[in-house]
């Protein structure tokens, strides 16, 4: 296992996610103890000393089966990440009462690390709302050393992570966001990357192969790969780009069952940075992956002018793309959630005006459309 350095701390380089874990019959919030445990007990033995929990995750019963397996081994072999669930607005007055059920539902009396969870559109006012207390409370219990190391993690676009930076960025110490090489470019996750060096704030990974999207890619891909790292598997490009950036500490992988476990931690023996070429065909490969499916709008705005709705088209467009691509997810609907529905696809009347005046030619009233129909 390789390990990266982070303030006094040598982190394994690979996390163990515990939101995908190995279940029974299908049903999320049963999750397999048996499995678990032996996944848990194999990536002990082979190096990894980062396991990362949720509120949420499994349904709730993540925290209870991590805190069980973790608490096999001594509380100093092991660095335990947990979440407060901002993702949900109902949680907002109730910091304390979650915090402390977390504790004891992980069966632990401090966090190494605990984050804001799902930083984005839907709740950025709610968690800078000081009526809430949640910054304040947390940094209280950071003091208390409840929590050893505070961050966030974000699904949200660079100018929510701007918003939330400018306030709490000084007491900020890391940063959880959506990072993969496809994502590069289209989550605009290279800016994102840029933002966190100027708050000087090292990166956590979530999705490293995107739900399993990049586990497997077209064969023509596949080739073109294969050509410059004949050894290499095709996840382990994922994690390879990753390890060329410098700013990433800790990259976080949620596993379901053992094989994907034992071989991603065979990926990680190792540290194999991509060259400068490699990294671009890569990149290129992403691209072409991403022109199939989405449209390509510029953000020009020329359609805004001209919508009798006052849509705001670019931005739509580029949740449409997200979700077409991705084939649903929740980000198109949780980011939608933070608008009024007026300004929602479905409020567009077909007019084509906004097609009139596109330079791309994008039949914008069509996709606003099978917007509306995808999301149900």
């Amino acid at each position: 296992m390789i390990y990266r350095t982070y303030q006094d701390l040598s982190l394994s380089a690979l996390g163990f996610g515990a939101m995908r874990l190995p279940v029974v019959n299908g049903e999320d919030g049963k999750i397999d103890e048996k499995a678990a445990m032996e996944m848990v007990d194999y990536a002990m033995a082979h190096g990894i000393n980062y396991y990362d929990t949720a509120w949420g995750y499994h349904n709730g019963t993540s925290e209870l089966v991590m805190g069980k397996a973790l608490s096999r081994y001594p509380r100093d072999k092991f660095f335990l990440a947990d979440k407060f669930p901002g993702y949900d607005l109902g949680n907002m007055d109730k910091v304390e009462e979650i915090f402390e059920k977390q504790l004891e539902k992980c069966g632990v009396e401090y966090f190494d690390f605990y984050l804001f969870h799902n930083v984005c559109e839907l709740n950025i006012d709610a968690y800078l709302d000081p009526r809430y207390g949640i910054f304040d409370y947390l940094v209280q219990q950071k003091k208390a050393g409840r929590i050893r190391h505070l961050g966030f993690s974000a699904h949200g676009s660079y100018d929510v992570m701007k918003r939330f930076l400018d306030a709490y960025g000084k007491e900020m110490e890391f940063c959880q966001i959506q990072l993969n090489y496809l994502d590069w470019d289209f989550q605009d996750a290279k800016n994102k990357v840029a933002l966190l060096e100027e708050y000087h704030l090292p990166v956590w990974v979530m999705e490293p192969l995107r739900g399993g999207r990049l586990a497997s890619l077209e064969a023509s891909y596949e080739a073109r790969l294969k050509a410059l790292r004949p050894e290499e598997t095709i996840p382990a490009w994922a994690f390879r780009f990753l390890q060329s950036l410098p700013q990433v500490k800790m990259i976080l992988s949620g596993m379901s069952n053992l094989d994907q476990l034992k071989a991603n931690i065979a990926t990680f023996e190792e540290d194999k940075p991509l060259t400068d070429p490699e990294k671009d065909e890569l990149l290129g490969i992403a691209g072409e992956m991403t022109k199939k499916k989405i449209l390509p709008c510029t953000a020009c705005h020329y359609c805004v002018s001209h919508c009798p709705q006052e849509l705001d088209i670019p931005a739509l467009l580029a949740l449409y793309n997200e979700h077409s691509f991705t084939e649903g997810g929740f980000i198109a609907p949780m980011a939608l959630r933070a608008i009024p529905k007026e300004k929602w696809p479905s409020a567009c009347v077909g007019c084509g005006s906004c097609e009139a005046v596109c330079p791309q030619q994008i039949k914008i009233p069509e996709a606003m459309a099978d917007f509306t129909r995808r999301l149900g």
